[in-house]
């Protein structure tokens, strides 16, 4: 016999919306998980482009720097390549 003869209409009815029921409701508890994801990634995502702010900023100080360096060595190799001056007395 088929499930259709052994049950009454309604209660076929009442088990598909039950059914129904228990598998819409399992999938709106993904939408909290996706949500939290979600929130998670667009966190890292900020906390990334701050670290890239950082590390461009930490880059041109030391390009200036270096630039700083490079010519203190010129005026170093400029004092030690000019000739000695002669102690007076």
């Amino acid at each position: 016999m088929s499930l259709k003869k052994q049950l009454p209409p309604k209660a076929l009815t009442l088990g598909v919306a039950l059914a129904a029921t228990l598998v819409l409701g399992g999938c709106a508890t993904y939408d909290d998980d996706f949500a939290r994801v979600n929130s998670r990634l667009d966190q890292l995502d900020t906390q990334v482009q701050g670290a890239a702010r950082s590390a461009e900023s930490a880059n041109q100080s030391a390009q200036q720097a270096n630039q700083r360096l490079d010519s203190l060595e010129s005026r170093v190799q400029r004092l030690e390549g000019s000739p000695g001056r002669v102690p007076r007395g």
